[in-house]
């Protein structure tokens, strides 16, 4: 199909800029058939966004259906570990299970308890923006977003100071399992980070319960809502996605949002003269490069229609967020990069109960860095052109060299 042609997930030029292609795709057709990753894509926001909602797919068939009466291989025995890591993450189940973990988890990862972490966001940030200004340059990823994002992540999960590099050496291996084309190298690794990632919080839970610190885990371990409460697997998984979940977006959003500041310095300026306000302009920096560049679901009972297309149980769609965000048919002008546009009805957080549990903490940090970049450093520019990771469905930079 022409549409398929345009899509090249692991072509240099493509990832490098993949929104003229998507673009072209888009205005093409709504939906196609990728018959190398047997997926239905849907490119346009209204299909992207209600099929985020609809009831009658989800982000697993096992509640409802095995293996082999959807005619889908069984698990491969050699990533097991990696499967037990998500077996109860919130990103991967359905009602009834999807509905009571994240009833007992939003009891204590509340808005009011993320509101209180401003002060501990502020100091991380204060820190390592004072480290980058002894420096003639520094890496925007290396130096700061990366360091910043994972302390933020430990210190709510009351995660050893000492511990937070390994956190981020497993964070990244693990993720890397998602992209379309993980070699079986890239699997080993990410299956071997996920046994060692599963060992450590068994430790880390078992610490908690005889001295309790009031931190996440801490209150994951005793929360308890109509006697129903958490085990220790559904424990580790929601630990475990929300430091990939929100580390990665993080990093990747002030990764990428920053080289398209840097590269329309117009936008930078109505930062740095106080025009948009830094929580504004986070919306923009989600929206425009955003780093989830897919998200899949599954047909699990008939009559779903999408753009027309009549799918059928079993069949699984991948929701191209890329392209969406980049549709005409819902952001006026949607290739120019208004940082004040402010618009938060993006899917740069999913949509429907999958919807990031982690938003309002993600948006306070990026707020808060943007705020303290700007602040520091008005004259910040790009020391060398950056370049993307070969990925796809995480979207983000290898580095980003600033001078300023």
């Amino acid at each position: 199909m022409p549409a398929l042609d345009g899509f090249a997930p692991s072509d240099p030029a493509f990832l490098a800029d993949p929104y003229p292609a998507l673009n072209a795709i888009r205005e093409e057709t709504p939906i196609f058939w990728n018959d190398q990753t047997k997926q239905w894509m849907v490119t346009r926001f209204a299909d992207v966004h209600a099929s985020l909602r609809d009831k009658r797919m989800g982000r697993d068939y096992t509640h409802r259906y095995s293996h082999a009466e959807l005619g889908k291989a069984e698990p491969d025995d050699r990533w097991a570990n990696f499967d037990e890591h998500e077996y109860w993450s919130l990103l991967c189940i359905e009602p009834p299970d999807h509905t009571r973990l994240r009833r007992l988890i939003s009891k204590v990862f509340t808005p009011r308890a993320v509101a209180r972490l401003g002060n501990t966001i502020g100091g991380f940030s204060d820190d390592l923006l004072d480290e980058c200004a002894n420096q003639d340059s520094f890496d925007l990823l290396a130096d700061y977003a990366q360091p910043f994002s994972v302390a933020v992540i430990c210190s709510m999960l009351g995660v050893p100071v000492k511990d937070t590099q390994l956190m981020l050496e497993w964070s990244h291996k693990i993720v890397k399992m998602y992209e379309l084309s993980a070699s079986d190298e890239v699997k080993r690794a990410a299956d071997t980070a996920a046994a060692e990632y599963i060992d450590y919080t068994r430790q880390l839970i078992e610490e908690k319960r005889k001295r309790p610190d009031g931190l996440l885990v801490s209150e994951l371990v005793q929360v308890e809502d109509g006697g129903d409460t958490l085990s220790e697997h559904e424990i580790i998984c929601t630990t475990m996605v929300l430091l990939e979940a929100g580390h990665e977006a993080t990093v990747n959003t002030l990764g990428n949002g920053f080289r398209a500041l840097m590269h329309h310095p117009d936008q930078w300026q109505r930062l740095v003269n106080g025009d948009v306000a830094p929580a504004n302009s986070v919306e923009e920096l989600l929206r425009w490069d955003p780093p989830l560049q897919m998200f899949e679901r599954w047909v699990l009972e008939p009559g779903v229609v999408i753009a027309g297309q009549e799918l059928e149980v079993g069949d699984e769609i991948a929701m191209l967020f890329g392209s969406a965000q980049r549709d005409p048919r819902r952001f006026d002008d949607p290739d120019t990069f208004d940082i004040g546009r402010n618009d938060m009805a993006h899917i740069g957080f999913g949509g429907g109960i999958h919807f990031c549990i982690g938003a309002p903490l993600a948006r306070q940090e990026i707020a808060r860095s943007v705020e303290g970049i700007v602040r520091r450093f008005p004259k910040l520019q790009l020391v060398n052109e950056p370049e993307y990771h070969p990925t796809f469905v995480l979207r983000g930079l290898k580095s980003l060299e600033l001078s300023y």
